[in-house]
């Protein structure tokens, strides 16, 4: 019986779903729907229709779904319109701290957007004495219905390491049918005013996606299909409808997760910029290690404990209109032809006697935007995907591939009144909007410390083929478009991970604490659906802020390998290699075959001052022929479970630095089976020395592990 993975991304406007054969990744169906916002069952029901279509007309059988998600933006949307419930906070503290906790928890009304606002009500106990505490708690959480609040939040100083006296405000918020959250829910972080603030605004989301979780989960089950249903989440992975109904804040900004998803899992992306391109805006990441980065999240200029994909929007993509000023093309963006009600002119019948106009898109804009009206009234936007088909960068046979004779015919008329060729206008144009997404690229390569020499641009979205070849060409950079391009959000949803992130403040962590947090990071991301043999550990200790953080990634699913035929030869790994390192492949060669990886060292020279100096350049290369590691090597060791300490103490002896402050160990991955163990984060051998042996328990001694130490 085959294997199909189902994901479906639930858009403002539409909603779209896809279908992939689990073992070849081949794509089966795709299906496109307006989506459902004010059906009785609001966007649920369009799912199922769009579910029905999918399995219907393609022969998918209920039991052959072995994973199912679906990416929405509607937390996002919610926050943005000010659709959220009224919080009830009641915060929680004693003896010294207790005046510090009721200003910290008091957060007032959090502005969401113009005019939009989550608002809140608040009441403090102190709590010295336990037994009292339940009926002012239950006399609270009355009182704060009273004001309005749907929901309530409880927040204690130190509720992270206590968080008993949160849970029994939600035992008896629950009690009263009222939904609530606590803190230490959110995060397992001190900050009590950062942690209570999130907590309210993912206590404002539950009622919401409460309701929405549950008429989706019941649509899929309607359809008999088993697999549980996943919801993306803002760090790329997913998790279950009921962590959603918990935690919904986690599916903020999620939307902007799912494309560089796909490409990290459908496309195998192993390094550089990402940018999917729609008609509005360009959404920029980037990928190291076939990982893409993360960052703190914010609302309304302020900090939350949310841990989101760094993704960086910007408002030029391929329907961006031009902006012309005192005979002068001043800017491309961020309106576009979408806002602006027209049609693009480069996929519209070309124009009769065309003449230019300056309109604005929305009521309050100045007229400066620049428009194409030709003799029979009609009108089409100029924009960057007419500028890019004129000057001949859009690839042949693309997705953004239009008409160049319809938009020669208005970027003409632009072209005269600036006295220019519509061509020099077109390039203007171009050059405006590709310095904008250069500045963000640069910076992403500068944040992320991306080796010049590892930069590529992947394009996703239907604007893909607009924005990134001319990019490219500009920067001097190679470039491609991933497969599949206009979906492949769509595709990040069904093949999305699940994936929990766990964070405590820790002041000079022990092996105990990395054990520890490794531990609940595990039990997290099964909790949310993961299989336990699938899963994947990450333990970074940032010293500067004294946090310590757990990233469990793992699959819904036992996933199976790929088709035989379907996998990359050993001549081809070894030429990805190569290439990746910038070398001959007679320079490189594989000193490491286990389980799914293979490791390859590549010598490298480069030149300072007319001397010339050696590198060795390491890349791990799992068998679908993915990049997962590119660095400077310092030095590596072959080992076994049984042997592994002996060539841990050898290994380290070589490779450590010492200075006037102590000693720093070298960033460490280590290589067996199936996984790939990220040491790199660790500080102290007893760190590593601890998340070793919980990895190599239960382990045949003779297992063969590979252990590399990297700059």
């Amino acid at each position: 019986m085959r294997r199909v993975r189902i994901g479906i991304d639930v858009g403002g406007t539409f909603t779209d779903a896809v279908a992939i054969d689990d073992a070849t990744q081949e794509i089966i169906a795709k299906a496109k729907r307006p989506t459902t916002h004010d059906a009785k069952e609001g966007v649920a029901e369009g799912i199922i229709e769009i579910l029905r279509d999918i399995l219907t007309e393609n022969n998918i059988a209920p039991e052959e779904v072995v994973f199912i998600a679906h990416g929405t933006t509607q937390a996002t949307n919610a926050l943005l319109e000010g659709d959220v419930a009224k919080v009830g906070v009641i915060g929680m503290g004693s003896g010294f701290f207790a005046g510090r906790a009721a200003s910290d928890t008091d957060v007032g009304d959090i502005t969401l957007a113009p005019g939009k606002y989550l608002r809140t009500a608040h009441a403090f106990i102190e709590t010295d004495e336990a037994e009292p505490m339940r009926a002012e708690i239950s006399r609270r959480i009355d009182e704060l219905a009273e004001k309005g609040a749907a929901v309530i939040v409880a927040s204690e100083a130190f509720g992270v390491d206590h968080p008993e006296s949160e849970r029994l405000v939600m035992e008896l918020a629950g009690e009263k049918g009222l939904p609530s959250t606590g803190g230490h829910e959110v995060s397992h972080l001190y900050g009590l005013k950062v942690r209570t603030r999130t907590a309210v605004i993912n206590g404002s989301l539950i009622p919401r996606m409460m309701e929405t979780a549950d008429m989706t989960e019941e649509c899929v089950k309607r359809i008999n299909i088993g697999a549980p249903l996943m919801i993306m989440r803002c760090d790329g992975g997913v998790m279950t409808a009921d962590e959603v109904r918990r935690r919904p804040i986690l599916t903020m900004l999620s939307g902007l997760a799912a494309g560089v998803a796909g490409a990290l899992m459908y496309e195998k992306l192993s390094n550089g910029i990402f940018l999917e391109a729609g008609g509005t805006s360009t959404d920029i990441s980037a990928v190291r290690d076939g990982r893409v980065m993360v960052r703190s999240g914010e609302l309304g200029g302020h900090k939350m404990y949310l841990r989101s994909l760094d993704v960086r929007t910007l408002g030029v993509a391929g329907g961006s209109m031009i902006r012309v000023e005192n005979g002068k093309i001043t800017d491309a963006g961020p309106r576009s032809a979408h806002i602006a009600g027209l049609p693009y002119e480069v996929f519209s019948p070309k124009l009769k006697n065309p003449r230019l106009v300056l309109i604005s898109p929305c009521g309050d804009d100045e007229p400066v935007f620049a428009a194409a009206e030709g003799a029979d009234g009609r009108r089409v936007s100029l924009t960057l995907a007419g500028a890019a088909n004129l000057l001949g960068s859009v690839p042949d046979g693309d997705y953004a591939s239009g008409d160049r004779e319809a938009a020669l015919a208005a970027w003409r008329v632009l072209g005269d009144a600036l006295g220019i060729s519509a061509e020099e206008a077109a390039k203007q144009a171009m050059d405006i909007a590709a310095s904008k997404v250069r500045a963000i690229v640069d910076a992403l390569v500068q944040d992320y410390e991306i080796p010049k020499d590892a930069v590529m641009l992947a394009g996703g979205g239907g604007s893909a083929g607009v924005i990134v070849p001319y990019l490219g060409k500009v920067m001097g950079v190679p470039w491609r478009e991933v497969k599949n391009a206009p979906i492949i959000s769509t595709i990040g949803v069904a093949m999305a991970m699940v994936t929990e992130s766990v964070e405590r403040t820790v002041v000079q962590p022990k092996g105990e604490d990395v054990k520890s947090i490794r531990r609940e990071a595990i039990e997290r991301v099964m909790k949310s659906g993961a299989k336990e043999e699938t899963v994947e550990v990450s333990v970074e200790v940032d010293q500067k802020a004294n946090i310590l953080r757990a990233v469990a990634t793992g699959a819904a699913e036992l996933r199976q390998g790929k088709e035989n035929g379907t996998l990359p030869s050993k001549a081809e790994l070894l030429e990805t290699a190569a290439k990746s390192i910038g070398v001959p492949s007679e320079q490189v060669q594989e000193i490491a075959a286990l389980g799914r990886w293979h490791i390859f060292d590549g010598i490298r020279s480069t030149k300072t001052f007319g001397f010339e100096k050696y590198h060795h350049a390491v890349r791990v290369i799992d068998r679908d022929g993915v990049v997962r590691l590119q660095r400077e090597g310092i030095g590596a060791v072959l080992s076994t479970k049984e042997k592994l300490q002996e060539s841990l103490d050898i290994l380290l002896e070589e490779t450590t630095e010492y200075g006037t402050v102590g000693s720093q160990l070298p960033s460490l991955f280590a290589y067996y089976g199936e996984k790939q163990l990220d040491l790199s984060g660790l500080a102290t051998r007893e760190q590593v020395d601890e998340v070793l042996d919980m990895e190599m328990d239960g382990r045949e001694k003779d297992e063969p592990v590979a252990v590399l130490a990297v700059l």
